[in-house]
């Protein structure tokens, strides 16, 4: 029996190995398993103490320094020992392997060698955190998942408040699912993929019961194809005024309800009496903020300030959530631009043109990813740094929305549109239902 298998095994490389192009054409993951992964994980095995020594990764028990007489003599250890490394294991797209850290180790070294390890073993990238103390967890990506990301599902998007917008570099589902993270803030430059990127999270949200509120001050022109599932649609700074003011009402009325049923959330409250839940989309964001010096500009933009930092800072526990987009952030913009984004915990950024807005955007969470997102070429339309929703960060790819196609998604569920009372006389209000 075990003579049996064994043959199987080595007919079905050896057939592997003969028509690898064909394999991999037509079963790219049959190609990785059968032929990449054992060759690669050889590689990292067979590689591991050497790229560990050349990139200072290994310890020596002996002291690297001696006394002599009054002279003190330090060279480099002669016998030192290579951190274990279990065995790597397969997974899809790539391999992973944990390394146990000796005393007196940390993880920054492993951090600074990624670059090192992905040229050594030939991969696309490599990934280090440490999951816990003293171990450290190698990720190795043979291939940029996201070149040709897979297409999206029919339904996708099931729980309420969650859309589903793309594919990261995991594999897994890039999700924007608001009842984890409430506020989100998207940045990206001219024909990075941020439009594309809304137009997805309109399309996901159409069919749920919720009240999507558009502020486009750029005119209209890219929320206004989506207007027939917008229940409210502001497209200059003054009606924006009107629509957060409105807003703001209801947030308070929301709260009195929530203090006499003792509730301290929307979600506390028993269904029926649970208000609509409200998504509000800022599309470019500067064009609040930006003025022309006039005192009823001036006053106008420091409404929408407070107006927007007041539903940042309360609305989460009362259905009312943010997204925030625009091609740079910055504190010049206004001087309540930064104490917004500290309330936007949910983070995307897209290609940008200065390296101030991608560390506007992701700098207090983490370095790397500013790093990162500063990488992004011209060529990677929808590629985009993500962080808040996964204790971490990670390179996403927002699924291709033609703007056909989103004005369709609205037109078809536009029978959905909320008309709650609040937005009854706001620009696009419509009639109260």
């Amino acid at each position: 029996m075990g003579m049996l298998l064994f043959t199987s095994v080595l007919a079905l490389v050896i057939w592997a190995l003969a028509f690898r192009n064909e394999l991999q054409r037509r079963r790219p993951q049959w190609h990785w398993y059968l032929i990449g992964y054992p060759r690669t994980a050889l590689r990292v095995v067979f590689t591991w103490r050497r790229v560990a020594y050349l990139n200072g990764l290994t310890v020596s028990r002996r002291p690297n320094q001696r006394v002599l007489g009054d002279l003190a003599v330090k060279g480099e250890p002669l016998r030192t020992q290579t951190p274990r490394i279990s065995f790597p294991r397969a997974i899809p797209n790539g391999l992973e392997m944990r390394v146990r850290l000796h005393a007196g180790q940390t993880p920054a070294p492993f951090l600074a060698s990624a670059d090192s390890f992905a040229h050594a073993w030939r991969v696309h990238s490599v990934r280090v955190v440490s999951p816990e103390r003293g171990v450290v967890l190698i990720t190795a990506t043979v291939r940029d998942p996201l070149e040709h990301p897979e297409p999206p599902g029919t339904s996708e998007s099931a729980a309420l408040l969650s859309a589903t917008v793309g594919t990261l570099e995991t594999g897994r589902a890039w999700a924007m699912d608001f009842r984890r993270v409430p506020h989100w803030l998207i940045v990206g430059a001219t024909q990075s993929g941020k439009s594309t990127l809304l137009a997805r999270l309109v399309t996901e949200l159409a069919p749920q019961p919720v009240a999507l509120v558009g502020i486009d001050c750029k005119g209209g022109m890219e929320l206004g194809l989506l207007e027939m599932r917008l229940s409210a649609l502001a497209t200059c700074r003054s009606e924006a005024v009107t629509v957060l003011a409105a807003l703001v009402g209801e947030m308070q009325d929301r709260m009195r309800t929530c203090r006499s049923a003792g509730a301290r959330s929307v979600w506390e409250l028993p269904e029926k009496a649970r208000p609509v839940p409200v998504v509000v989309i800022v599309d470019e964001l500067a064009e609040l903020y930006l003025t022309n010096g006039s005192k009823e500009q001036r006053a106008e933009a420091e409404e929408c300030t407070t107006y927007l930092l007041r539903i940042a800072q309360l609305g989460a526990a009362l259905g009312l959530h943010l997204v925030v987009a625009g091609q740079r952030v910055g504190s010049d913009l206004g001087p309540g631009v930064t104490a917004l984004r500290a309330q936007l915990s949910g983070r995307i950024c897209h290609r940008v043109n200065d390296p101030g807005t991608a560390e506007m955007a992701l700098g207090d969470l983490n370095k790397d990813a500013v790093v990162v997102a500063q990488s992004i070429g011209e060529a990677e339309r929808g590629v985009a740094v993500t962080a808040g929703d996964m204790g971490g960060w990670a390179r996403g790819r927002s699924h291709l929305t033609t703007p056909a196609e989103a004005r369709a998604a609205a037109a078809e569920f536009a029978r959905m549109t909320p008309r709650p009372r609040f937005l009854a006389h706001t620009p696009g209000g419509g009639t109260v239902v």
